[in-house]
């Protein structure tokens, strides 16, 4: 039995040994801390370095002590057991010489964290909010506020076609920052715990309901950075991904004058005469990104957990009391208010539900346009 044991074990060692000389196969520096490109990321990669390499130290000196022992104090080489007691020199160097390594290891570490921690306003603040299963962002100064949500193709999550390079990485919308300039971030949730981590920033901070978190950085070379959600944070926790892009101040500037000029575009379209089909086809495209996961694409939700839209009696014949569960939530379910979408996005969603799957035929068929949503914002007297 013994040496069928020895012989495993030396197989596992032959293979042990193969991966670590053929670089093809395993890829050791793929395993570390990822370095990043900030200077704050490399002090952490640096610090954690160093604080493993004194780790590995520590290691051989211990387990050469012991490694020792165990030879040199076999029953065979001394068969009659030593007598000795404690050993005072010896006890006070064990404490004195751990408690300066910590002190040695603590004084980066310290240093880096009040960088790390350093919550002054930046030059562009955004608060990132985190949603059942998207990320929202709004741009303090500049009144911008959008949501990226993933943008991977479903026929590659369900196998149907090949995955491609950023498979479960990709967003529709990604956020931008300016190069050499100081930007925070303010993350919070408006559901559930996430986390919202950026590798190659070196944060990782959890996005909790009523809470702020804060985190920095400051990106001087310009490039496309991604991260994700590290909180399990419900059923499609794998599926809100973060893109950031970094670019020059003119692009930035940019970007922030064509995001202004769309906002005001959309708030010219709560005046505007709608058609049916227009709030239709519009209300088709919301609710494939906000509704989709729970009510499904049938509209038929899923069946003792998300009721269905289908044939759903405020959906035929209660308008008002449509408008007012997307914009309250459902106390006690799992429904939350949506109100966080624009007038125009919330009355296309209502419109497209009360007119798919047989909707319309069988209930009411009245259709909600943006000033229904502007008036039910309304202070009420």
């Amino acid at each position: 039995m013994l040496l069928k044991y020895l012989g495993k074990f030396q197989y596992l060692s032959i293979a042990a040994l193969m991966l670590i000389a053929n670089p093809i196969k395993a890829d050791w520096f793929a395993l570390n801390m990822t370095r990043g490109i900030t200077d704050i990321s490399n002090e952490v990669f640096e610090l954690h370095m160093l604080i493993f390499w004194i780790c590995v130290a520590i290691g051989v000196v211990v387990f050469a002590v012991m490694f020792y022992s165990m030879y040199a104090h076999t029953k065979k080489k001394n068969p009659v057991a030593a007598t000795f007691h404690e050993n005072t020199k010896v006890e006070i160097a064990w404490t004195i010489i751990p408690f300066l390594i910590l002190i040695a290891m603590a004084i980066p570490a310290s240093k880096t964290l009040v960088k790390i921690y350093d919550d002054e306003a930046g030059d562009v603040n955004i608060q990132v909010t985190g949603y059942q299963w998207k990320w929202q962002y709004n741009y303090l100064e500049d009144d911008i506020s959008f949501f990226a949500n993933l943008s991977t193709d479903a026929d590659e999550i369900y196998n149907l076609v090949p995955k491609g390079e950023n498979y479960l990485q990709e967003v529709d919308e990604m956020v931008l920052i300016p190069v050499g300039k100081k930007v925070r971030f303010l993350i919070t949730a408006n559901d559930v715990i996430h986390s919202w981590w950026m590798p190659d920033f070196a944060i990782k901070q959890d996005a909790i309901p009523g809470f702020v978190n804060t985190a920095w950085t400051k990106v001087d070379v310009p490039g496309i950075y991604r991260g994700k959600c590290t909180e399990l944070c419900g059923k499609n926790h794998g599926f809100m991904p973060i893109v950031v892009k970094a670019v020059e101040q003119d692009e930035y500037d940019q970007w922030v004058s064509q995001k202004k000029d769309v906002a005001m575009k959309l708030a010219e379209l709560t005046t505007k005469e709608w058609t049916t089909q227009e709030l239709v086809d519009r209300g088709e495209d919301v609710y494939a990104l906000n509704c989709v996961a729970c009510h499904q694409t049938n509209g038929e939700g899923i069946q003792g957990i998300f009721p269905g839209l289908a044939g759903s009696d405020i959906a035929l014949n209660d308008k008002e009391k449509h408008i007012e569960i997307l914009m309250e939530g459902v106390q006690g379910a799992a429904m939350n208010s949506f109100s966080y979408l624009s007038e125009v996005e919330l009355a296309a969603v209502i419109t497209y539900t009360r007119q798919a799957w047989g909707n319309a035929e069988n209930g009411d068929g009245e259709i909600v346009i943006p000033k229904d949503i502007v008036d039910y914002k309304q202070p009420k007297i």
